[in-house]
């Protein structure tokens, strides 16, 4: 095991149960400083888990593991964390408590103070539903968050974003094994299905008009879907990704009793540094949502990525183009 848990125990969710036993999975990079002033919290996208966004975190990188004490927190419902896979009885399978971004960002700072002691944040760097994190970081705990970087991903998921999950979360409970609320087995048809539907949403139709598929080591359209789509799906639990569809569904900052639905006053909130950056071409957060949010915040760059690879290009393990424009603004970011 590569990673180490922190145990936050019995935690109230804003649903009103109570998850027993609530654990979270992190890992961390580099040393904190004496004064514990160089902490980077890096919170997981869809689907992923900490290895999967180790690929940024290098010495030379803006994420430098010789500057910065960076932390890969693995977001409830991703597999490692509590999710629906591994939760115990009597809230095992469909009685699998939902957790949303405030449930998750509220334990997470739990985990930066009581464990290493760290009272403000450096920076939150995150990707799509890391984005949505990291706003939640920043509007949750105001004057303690100096910066975020919210890459591909929004304040509050829009209702068109919305509708595209609901696609996405109708593809994969379409399969058989969708029954009373939970998968009993994996459902190789739903992520078949969910994989083909994704596809076409998370890159743009330049990128597949241009087949830059085949820069990446696919030798046609359909091994892409395959070799891309079916397989990083096929990689999680069915019902932990639900989880995380729900979660992303209702991402809101003002979903809390600090905001109580005021989307205004939450975005007002924020007085970290703030550099959003939505790419272009991306189909489901789009440039124009970010446009609105930056315009209410005090202290925000909206700086969008010129790029054909969609929501991808937000996270370019693949895609060095992208890489070297995202890893500029950061650390102009970190450097301001």
């Amino acid at each position: 095991m590569d990673y180490q848990i922190f145990e936050a125990g019995n935690v109230v969710l804003q649903s009103g149960l109570t998850y027993r036993g609530a654990k979270l999975a992190y890992k961390t990079f580099g040393t904190l400083n004496a004064d514990k002033s160089n902490a980077i919290v890096y919170p997981t996208s869809f689907g992923a888990q900490h290895p999967d966004l180790e690929w940024l975190v290098a010495p030379g990188k803006p994420l430098d593991p010789t500057k910065y004490f960076i932390v890969i927190i693995n977001k409830f419902g991703n597999g490692l964390s509590s999710s629906p896979s591994n939760t115990p009885p009597p809230f095992d399978r469909g009685r699998c408590p939902f957790f949303t971004m405030t449930d998750n960002v509220r334990v997470q700072e739990r985990l930066l103070r009581e464990v290493f002691g760290v009272e403000r944040i450096r920076l939150v760097y995150g990707f799509s539903m890391g984005a949505q994190q990291a706003f939640h970081w920043a509007a949750l705990f105001p004057g303690r968050v100096e910066r975020i970087c919210a890459i591909c991903g929004s304040a509050k998921t829009s209702p068109h974003n919305f509708v595209f999950l609901e696609g996405v979360k109708a593809a994969l409970t379409a399969d058989p094994a969708w029954q009373d609320g939970w998968f009993a087995t994996q459902p190789v048809r739903g992520f078949q299905a969910m994989g083909r539907v994704y596809a076409g949403w998370g890159l743009s139709q330049a990128f597949y008009r241009e087949e830059v598929w085949r820069t990446i080591g696919f030798s046609s359209l359909e091994d892409f879907l395959v070799g891309s789509w079916e397989m990083n799906f096929r990689r999680r639990d069915a019902n932990d990704l639900l989880a995380m569809l729900w979660m992303w569904q209702h991402a809101d900052i003002s979903a809390n009793e600090l905001y109580n639905g005021d989307f205004d006053k939450a975005l007002r909130a924020i007085t970290a540094d703030a550099m959003v950056m939505p790419c272009e071409t991306d189909l489901y957060f789009t440039v124009e949502d970010n446009r609105r949010e930056v315009a209410r915040m005090p202290k925000a760059e909206l700086r969008p990525i010129p790029s054909i690879w969609g929501h991808r290009a937000g996270n370019p393990a693949l895609n060095p183009e992208d890489a070297a424009f995202i890893d500029k603004a950061v650390a102009e970011l970190l450097a301001r």
